[in-house]
């Protein structure tokens, strides 16, 4: 027997009870492998197919992000593939820029259109970092063969460790400020700022993603925490603008999310790196183009 609808009152959608936590568990279970929670996936299906629109959509997706994303980070750090400090500087960057994007997307992105257009832009730019990370020699193909972190350091020259037999360096300063731009775009999106910091510490910097996966992961736990603690703040001075998560829709989301980031995790190092990563891009630059169309007409 099929559940009825349910309603949520602040997203003002009817929705079956079984469609947010089975989506959130599809895609959390491929982003995890990726070091994204899926979140950058979640926002577009719920716009376009649950009608779920406003400022409310992205605090919804962090909330999301702070139920779901445990799963994952704990499998991460069983599997001794946790780099405590590069998660650290992620955190130290995304929460202050995610607080700026917060206000940013109550303020200017209110408007649909306009937020459909950032959505766009934010998607194609991803999908094209990703597409020149997947032809740069320095992208690895491996999977099962990786081991364990081994010699990690952390310093004010920024992190060094080793994995799967080579040494990898990115400099603390560098680290950081791209951190706080990948924080205001993902407070204003509703990521977390982990699906675009992924990608970047790839092209950017040339680590694996096997490595970085669950610093990723934590970074975008503790900034969506922020968020979701920043909007709740803001409320009461948006008495005429629904800004606060839909808690309900936000914890169905969160509970597929849970078990799709914890089992995408332990199967990541199965997984051949440029096999998600292809999926990732064709996904998002499918979804630009989608959102860009929509905006224009």
């Amino acid at each position: 027997m099929i559940a009825p609808p349910m309603y949520f009152s602040v997203a003002q959608i009817d929705v079956s009870p079984w469609l947010p936590p089975t989506v959130a568990f599809g895609i959390a279970f491929f982003g995890a492998m990726g070091g994204v929670s899926g979140a950058f996936l979640l926002l577009p299906f719920q716009v376009s197919v649950l009608g779920f629109t406003g400022p409310a959509v992205s605090a919804t997706n962090h909330l999301y992000n702070v139920v779901a994303i445990p799963g994952g980070v704990y499998r991460y750090v069983r599997d001794g593939r946790m780099l405590w400090p590069l998660a650290g500087i992620v955190a130290a960057g995304t929460l202050p820029g995610a607080v700026a994007g917060v206000v940013l997307r109550i303020t200017w992105l209110a408007d649909l259109r306009q937020f459909r257009l950032f959505v766009a832009a934010v998607l194609g730019y991803m999908g094209l970092r990703m597409v020149h990370s997947l032809l740069d020699d320095r992208v690895p193909d491996a999977g099962g063969r990786l081991g364990h972190l081994q010699r990690v350091r952390a310093g004010w020259d920024g992190v060094s460790f080793s994995f799967g037999s080579r040494d990898y360096h990115a400099p603390g300063l560098s680290l950081w400020l791209l951190s706080l731009v990948v924080g205001v775009v993902g407070g204003i999106y509703g990521i977390g700022g982990g699906a675009l910091m992924a990608p970047l510490l790839v092209s950017f910097f040339g680590l694996p993603v096997h490595a970085v996966a669950g610093a990723a992961l934590l970074g975008t736990l503790v900034t969506s925490l922020g968020a979701v603690v920043f909007y709740q703040l803001l409320a009461p001075w948006y008495p005429m603008l629904a800004i606060t998560p839909d808690w309900a829709l936000g914890a169905l989301f969160g509970i597929g999310g849970l078990a799709g980031t914890y089992l995408g995790a332990r199967f990541q190092r199965r997984v051949p790196e440029r096999a998600i990563r292809w999926l990732l891009t064709a996904v998002l630059l499918s979804a630009a183009a989608r959102y860009l169309w929509v905006a224009a007409v």
